[in-house]
């Protein structure tokens, strides 16, 4: 991710205003977008110009006593201060050096402060005379590092030094050949590695080195070496020169390969390393390029012509494998899609099906159904999903899968009351087709499918089978796709309820195993667990765990609410796909940044405090930066810079943006989070930042799911199937004859139009975050 726009910072000053200096390019902002050299060249000429007509303004150096500079830190902010005594005469040389480092390092977000200790000051920064040559970096109140005053001997050594210190995560400092082939060989297949060679720390090439990481940090990842011997390992025997190699290791998945290496040849400066980078974004070439010289405008125009009907035809190729507004649909599902269109598929592990196969071979067996446009992106991508999973159940399962293409077959897909694509449809015999409403990849479709064997909810006919089931022992080999089984206990006589949960658990079907218990004897299970008829047993497999809610006065849309909120894990790791559900809780996230798995001490401090009720306001959750890499970015538009992790924060999305973190200097313990929940509470916390609230519309209304969504969600489920039987009974019906398809009644267009959203209601109110604009988590 990049993470702001490229500047470059000239010495000179003047007295304009902070406006104008913001709007022109004295600070020359190098957009990151720019990847032509005609853009490059245009900017370089408006920067000569500018400078020769225009002089920046450049901030003075703050002077401030200890005690008010400490009460300006900010948590997350970096900051770095110089402490001297006041007209101290040794160091007006590195003053004026600091003075000019202020504006280069507050457009990164670091704040720079002379501190003015007196005699009587006892503080550990104004103690000793040593300690009056050294200059502190801070995040927030945390000390970073401490520089002596001689390693900072110009502005080009301050800037690299803190960069330096604050790109601690982002730039790997190595010394022998061992430590770069190590980083070399994790991470080919991964990413691309900027690898640099400079003869000292602090230099300028060195500056210019830690701004690009600065920027392309999280894109790529930069090593750093001094030692000759180094370079010369790699075949480089100019140590005079600083050099600065890209290494191709992303597109290397043969580990016994050498990453293909591509030398800079300019000099290193920023805009050098920038137009390199952005060069080094483009596809490699397979041969070698060949250059042609013509010497007049006649043979330009000759060889021109000569090649008009050669690329007439190269145009009608591409035209015939793009899909239609490939410019305003996913970017990156178009491209996907169009960059693996030569990849072939083994298509022929489902069977396509035609308007003349459709009936009997849907009649003959059990069959899923893939609805998909051949010329529609989205459809191309989850084919792949698709055939992902038939790879998966190949030879274990009874369920056929098959496909069909609307695109070809039109009017069967009409009469399939099929109006979005793609669209999955469970077909079986005796019942209406079910659809699938989940997410668009093969675990999820395979879970989906996988539950579906049996039916919802299943007629549970003794205590000892009810207590099997809700051991996980029933159906032992779902528990993977389904960690909560739900029970129904009803008395005999209760036939509306038992109704209502019937209507749930049809709704459900394919996302939770759920169950029905109404024997004479349902007194036995309702006395064990506690519970009040009617009731709901939930049993959490991985916890063992089985509690007992009443459904007195419960109506269907109840209890699916019921059921899917105790799907919601206590204390879950937010991904991509599962955090559209949290956010539907409509409270703020009490979110742990980790960098892998996350401390047992720190876990068993948030469960407790869930356990007192303490968090009952908020939504305890966590993230791993290494399953979840857009967390990084989540972090960078929280802070200024990348912050030490783990890190505990409360974002408010929901009522004004706020974003809160925990004090980066105290143990994530129960008593210490208590104590800080409550003065955000009082309102005696400040915010580190607030999320602004630009809305996120999509690029066509065809594309407005979140419009689709709550048009759904405001409708009640109505479906129903047939009274749902254990998986032997379904196969002892397979006998049967299958009733005319004819006869099954078409639902309304409207509510076709949304019906691959309409269990989405699940998320209604959290999607509607998702409206903000996407720096939002």
């Amino acid at each position: 991710m990049q993470r702001i726009a490229w500047k470059y910072y000239p010495r000179q000053q003047d007295h304009n205003t902070e406006q104008n200096r913001e709007k022109s390019p004295a600070s020359v902002q190098l957009q990151l977008m720019m990847s032509s050299s005609f853009n490059i060249f245009r900017v370089g000429i408006s920067f000569v110009i500018m400078c020769i007509f225009y002089k920046s303004a450049v901030d003075s150096l703050s002077e401030l006593s200890p005690q008010k500079y400490f009460s300006t830190l900010q948590p997350g902010k970096a900051s770095l201060a110089y402490f001297c005594q006041a007209d101290s005469p040794r160091t007006s040389i590195f003053l004026e050096e600091l003075n000019e480092a202020v504006t280069p390092l507050q457009d990164y977000g670091i704040s720079v402060a002379k501190v003015n200790c007196v005699k009587e000051e006892t503080s550990r920064y104004c103690g000793k005379e040593k300690d009056l040559m050294k200059a502190y970096l801070f995040r927030g109140n945390i000390l970073l590092r401490e520089f002596p005053t001689d390693v900072l001997f110009d502005v080009n050594a301050i800037v690299a030094h803190v960069l330096f210190a604050l790109l601690f995560n982002e730039v790997k400092y190595i010394t022998t050949l061992e430590d770069l082939q190590n980083i070399e060989n994790a991470l080919k297949g991964k990413a691309n590695i900027a690898f640099a060679y400079v003869r000292a720390i602090g230099t300028p090439e060195h500056r210019a080195v830690m701004e690009a990481a600065f920027v392309y940090g999280t894109t790529y990842q930069f090593v750093l070496t001094t030692e000759t011997a180094l370079l010369e390992s790699i075949g480089n025997e100019d140590i005079e020169n600083a050099h600065l190699y890209f290494f191709h290791c992303k597109q290397v998945l043969d580990l016994t390969l050498q990453c293909r290496r591509t030398l800079m040849e300019q000099p290193l400066t920023t805009l050098n390393i920038h137009q390199f980078i952005k060069t080094m974004e483009a596809p490699l070439l397979g041969v070698p390029a060949e250059f042609l010289v013509l010497d007049d405008i006649d043979s330009l125009i000759s060889h021109v012509e000569s090649n008009v009907h050669v690329e007439e035809i190269q145009e009608d190729e591409d035209e015939d494998t793009k899909s239609p507004n490939m410019d305003v649909q996913d970017d990156e599902v178009a491209e996907t899609v169009y960059r693996d269109r030569k990849r072939p598929l083994p298509l022929e592990l489902t069977v396509e099906l035609t308007e003349e196969t459709f009936n009997t071979t849907v009649v003959a067996s059990d069959s899923i159904v893939l609805f998909y446009a051949g010329w529609q992106a989205v459809s191309m991508a989850f084919l792949q999903s698709y055939i992902d999973l038939a790879i998966k159940l190949k030879g274990t399962s009874t369920m056929l899968l098959t496909r069909v293409n609307c695109a070809d077959w039109s009017d069967l897909c009409t009469k399939q009351n099929v109006t979005e694509f793609p669209v999955v449809k469970m077909y079986k015999e005796g019942k209406n087709p079910v659809s699938y409403a989940g997410m668009l990849g093969t675990e999820d479709l395979l879970k989906f499918i996988q539950l579906s064997r049996i039916s919802c909810p299943v007629n549970i006919t003794s205590v000892q089978e009810a207590e099997e089931y809700l051991s996980g022992e029933l159906y032992k080999d779902l528990i993977s796709y389904s960690s909560v089984s739900v029970l129904g206990l009803f008395s005999p006589n209760m036939t509306t309820a038992k109704e209502d949960f019937t209507e749930a658990g049809n709704y459900l079907k394919g996302y939770v195993i759920t169950g029905i218990y109404s024997e004479e004897d349902v007194l036995i299970l309702s006395d064990k667990y506690a519970a009040t008829l009617p009731a709901l047993l939930l049993s959490r497999h991985k916890e063992g765990k089985i509690e007992s809610i009443p459904l007195a006065n419960s109506h269907a849309q109840d209890i699916i609410q019921i059921i899917t909120n105790a799907l919601l894990e206590t204390f879950p790791e937010i991904t991509v796909e599962n955090l559209p559900i949290y956010l539907r809780l409509q409270k703020p996230l009490l979110i742990l940044f980790s960098d892998g798995s996350i401390n047992p001490q720190y876990k068993k401090a948030i469960l407790m405090l869930v356990k007192e009720k303490h968090l009952d306001s908020l939504t305890p959750c966590w993230l791993n930066l290494k399953n979840t890499p857009v967390g990084r970015g989540i972090l960078q538009s929280y802070f200024d810079t990348m912050p030490p992790l783990p890190l505990l924060v409360v974002v408010n999305l929901h009522s004004g943006g706020q974003v809160f973190a925990f004090p980066s200097d105290q143990p994530i313990t129960e008593q210490n989070l208590l104590l800080w929940l409550k003065k955000l509470e009082a309102g005696l916390e400040n915010h580190i930042t607030i999320l602004p609230a630009q809305e996120w519309k999509p690029p066509l209304p065809a594309y407005d799911f979140l419009s689709m969504m709550d048009a759904a969600a405001s409708q009640h489920p109505t479906r129903k199937d047939p009274e749902c039987t254990k998986e032997t009974d379904v196969q002892e019906n397979d006998k049967k004859q299958h009733e005319d398809k004819s006869a099954i009644i078409k639902e309304p267009i409207e509510t076709l139009r949304i019906k691959h959203w309409n269990r989405s209601n699940w998320f209604k109110e959290g999607e509607k975050s998702f409206r903000h604009d996407n720096k939002e988590l």
